[in-house]
């Protein structure tokens, strides 16, 4: 039997997918590792911690294989967060953890990039957004705060890149994640120069940009033995994990947009050329050359979730473990008996800054309407609705940039709710379809490898392999609630805005890394 593997780097697990050669899912392996946040603004990840994640779970789902058997792995190819910044020295020993697409330590220096103009000029050549959570924001940072580490950076790679220079001594991007840096100008397929000169980056400091269906075999000698491999399988680069989910979940063509929902979470959909919002709010990142994504992404997502179960359900995640259910699922049991509209509460999710639909890195979190009624419950279910209103509001300027979205394709770990699944149809009055194959992005990586050894021709081959889906209508009992509750929100989110900045200082300021969980 020929395998091929999908790698799933994310920001708190790497997982492991093994598909035989139909594209069905044999077996898979996940490990996650820990995000650092010993300040405010901190969201960092330890570079040994993911690397043995990853060969952990590379290695578990190889054995499943069983090569000894005579069966084979044609190829392992990849799904990646995206911008991720480590720095190195001339020797390529690492300067930093990775400093991922949550930081945003480099806030004050992205709102002085924003105001001084070029921000917008550099954001129209490249399609990312100007907020912290971009390397070039990362890298102003460095500059001014890390000059130390700034001075003896020569070399500046990503989660994905640093695994391919350790496992093959390469020092190359894929156009996908490229894409996402806020320094690589998607229309000349390059490094941008204005983004170089304001960051004081030299060229030759960055990897070789390539494409997606971009391989390397050679794997170095030791790692191939341990992660039971021969060393000539071919690992394709793949893309960025937003890109890739809207190919997983076949949310390809005009007016179909992909909804995900993980850590963090977006809403994209796919253009043939890149498309540049006058107004800075969306994103567009390569698919590859001729595919291109455009959306938006949240910050919060379930990790907001996963507070609520931490700090207000304990209880329950007690009560979870003994009868050996899911904490998870009792929860949105819980959420699914209060009505829609949470009896007048609302939550803006801004619990880790926010990028769309507001761009604020200093937004936080809050609870508006609580009166004397309102319940854990209540608490919770407005959690859920909070997530959900703030992707309804990214997807209304989605729409002023690309048009009227047509249907909904939803991923990733809310994908697994019902009652979050009816939550999103009912708030976007849309059908929502959640594919059967819930591993989209590792799905999306091995049919690139397909493509990339020329296996097939087509990227849109992968619609064979999707699977029955499910279909959740919009329920017109709950419209009446969220369309009173939306405009409510949207209108909020804006007269909360111009206090984000002063809540934000007082915390810097008196909050310690000691006072934190």
């Amino acid at each position: 039997m020929d395998y091929m593997i999908g790698i799933d780097l994310g920001t708190t697990s790497t997982k492991a997918v093994l598909f035989d050669d139909q594209n069905q899912v044999v077996a898979q392996a996940n490990y996650g590792y820990p995000l650092y946040r010993e300040t405010t603004d901190m969201a960092e990840e330890d570079l040994d911690e993911i690397f043995v994640a990853f060969t952990n779970a590379l290695g578990a789902v190889v054995r499943k294989a069983e090569l000894s058997k005579g069966n084979t792995i044609k190829a392992v190819s990849f799904s990646s967060a995206m911008h991720s910044l480590i720095a190195f020295d001339k020797d390529w020993n690492p300067l930093t953890r990775v400093i991922t697409w949550a930081d945003t330590r480099a806030v004050n220096f992205t709102e002085e990039l924003k105001a001084s103009g070029q921000g917008m000029e550099i954001y129209q050549k490249t399609g990312t957004p100007i907020h912290p959570m971009a390397p070039l924001s990362k890298m102003l940072w460095l500059k001014n705060d890390k000059p130390e580490v700034f001075e003896k950076a020569a070399h500046y790679l990503g989660i994905k890149e640093y695994l391919f220079h350790r496992l093959f001594g390469a020092n190359k991007m894929d156009i996908s994640i490229a894409s996402g840096t806020g320094m690589f100008n998607i229309f000349e397929l390059d490094w941008d120069k204005q983004a170089l000169e304001v960051t004081g980056v030299k060229k030759e400091q960055l990897p070789e940009t390539v494409s997606p269906y971009e391989y390397e075999t050679g794997m170095h000698k030791e790692l191939a033995a341990v992660l039971g491999l021969p060393e000539d399988v071919p690992f394709v680069y793949g893309a960025g994990d937003g890109p890739l989910s809207n190919l997983g979940v076949d949310a390809v063509q005009p007016g179909v947009a992909a909804i995900t929902i993980g850590t963090s979470g977006a809403i994209r959909v796919v253009s043939d050329k890149p498309v540049i919002d006058p107004k800075g709010r969306t994103f567009t990142y390569a698919l590859d050359k001729d595919h291109w994504v455009v959306g938006g992404p949240v910050n919060n997502g379930g990790d907001v979730f996963r507070w609520a179960k931490d700090n207000l359900f304990d209880a329950e995640k007690s009560t979870a473990a003994l009868l050996g259910q899911d904490p998870y699922d009792l929860m949105t049991e819980i959420a699914s008996k209060i009505p829609a509209g949470s009896d007048g509460l609302l939550f803006h999710p801004y619990l880790g800054g926010e990028r769309a639909p507001i761009w604020d890195a200093n937004a936080r979190g809050s609870f508006f309407g609580l009166n004397h009624g309102h319940t854990r419950a209540n608490l919770l279910r407005a959690v859920l609705e909070g997530i959900t209103f703030n992707v309804y509001m990214v997807s209304l300027a989605l729409e002023e940039v690309v048009g009227s979205l047509k249907s909904i394709q939803a991923t990733g770990g809310f994908a697994r709710s019902p009652l979050w699944r009816q939550m999103f149809a009912d708030i976007f009055e849309q059908p929502v379809t959640v594919p059967q194959a819930f591993e989209s992005g590792a799905l999306a990586a091995v049919v690139v490898a397909q493509k990339a050894l020329g296996q097939i021709d087509d990227l849109y081959e992968i619609s064979k392999y999707i699977g029955k889906s499910n279909t959740y209508q919009p329920d017109p009992e709950n419209f009446e609630a969220y369309r009173e509750l939306a405009p409510i929100f949207i209108r909020l989110s804006r007269q909360l805005q111009t206090e984000y900045d002063n809540i934000a200082a007082f915390q810097r300021k008196h909050v310690k890394p000691s006072d934190k969980k």
